[in-house]
């Protein structure tokens, strides 16, 4: 298995090619932007409560559970039929509310198994059971065998979910993205040039999905993030047309101290904008109009270490 200090080498040659390629060959770095923006999409997508789960903790101590069920494109389908499938549970909450408290968790799997699962009852019913077997296992508690599906989709709020869910960084055990970053590599080689003044900033997927196998289901090993983070100064504006009729959102982040776009980790979904830099900066926004993704650009000013990102209206 290659070593971090490989990967991170490996990381750095990547970064070294692509700026060479932004300014020795602008078309060809545009054209492998939209490749990468085109196949990342679904990496940055946010997860969709799909149905909410009731049911109780007998042990400890007794109360309600609600299990918010997701689909999330994050989220690998399992290998096959007999591999487990993989599974991203959020933090639990405890809620006290009056007359009963109650415990909320977010759970996510991959679209095709959830579809899967609606189209079969007896399908739905297994993934059901092996999700609450997993929460058994993780929070070390006892839950009833008896269930109800919720007539609300989500107990709690969609932004709450979302956070809980996408403040999870995950880690990994397979080699997919390695292979993918080679593939990526052996795509630029060939081309040289030096470090431009602005270029798109690529966006990489981040989330994998450990190789275990032996059991029904898995849970994606996680660990949450510790660093704190500077939210950065931005200006968000919307763009119209002579005719008053909005185009475009565009999104300046000032990032002071940051020189170089190897730095930067840019997501974009339908509906949010997620900015990480170095350890340093991070800024989340919830966009005011639907997106494109595939046509969303990203320019980097390095004279004045300012992000700008144009993103078309839907």
């Amino acid at each position: 298995m290659t070593s971090s200090k490989a990967l991170v080498t490996q990381l750095n040659q990547f970064w070294n090619l692509l700026d060479d390629l932004a300014e020795s060959d602008p078309e060809r770095y545009n054209k492998f932007i939209q490749q990468e923006l085109r196949e990342g999409q679904q990496l940055f997508s946010s997860p969709e409560p799909q149905f909410c789960l009731q049911t109780r903790i007998l042990k400890p101590k007794e109360k309600s559970l609600f299990i918010n069920l997701c689909q999330w494109k994050r989220i690998p389908a399992p290998q096959s039929t007999t591999h487990p499938v993989p599974l991203s549970l959020g933090r639990p909450e405890d809620v006290f509310e009056t007359p009963d408290a109650y415990t909320v968790i977010d759970v996510a799997c991959n679209p095709d198994v959830l579809q899967a699962a609606g189209k079969d009852h007896m399908k739905k019913d297994e993934l059901i059971k092996m999700t609450m077997q997993c929460i058994e296992e993780r929070l070390q508690v006892t839950l009833s065998h008896s269930y109800h599906i919720a007539k609300f989709r989500i107990k709690g709020s969609i932004q709450r979910m979302k956070q809980n869910l996408m403040g999870i960084q995950t880690d990994s055990k397979d080699l997919r993205e390695k292979k993918r970053m080679g593939q990526n590599l052996a795509q630029i080689r060939s081309s040289t040039g030096s470090n431009p003044d602005h270029f798109p900033q690529l966006l990489l997927p981040k989330t994998q999905v450990s190789g275990k196998t032996g059991c029904l289901i898995e849970e994606i090993s996680s660990t949450e993030i510790q660093e704190a983070m500077t939210v950065p100064a931005y200006e968000l504006k919307i763009v119209k047309d002579e005719n008053e009729k909005p185009l475009k959102i565009e999104v300046k982040v000032e990032l002071p101290g940051i020189n170089s776009v190897s730095l930067c980790d840019l997501s974009v979904s339908e509906d949010d904008l997620l900015i990480e830099v170095s350890e340093k900066y991070r800024l989340h926004l919830n966009l005011p109009e639907s997106v494109d993704t595939e046509t969303t650009t990203a320019t980097f000013i390095k004279g004045k270490s300012r992000l700008i990102i144009t993103m078309p209206l839907a």
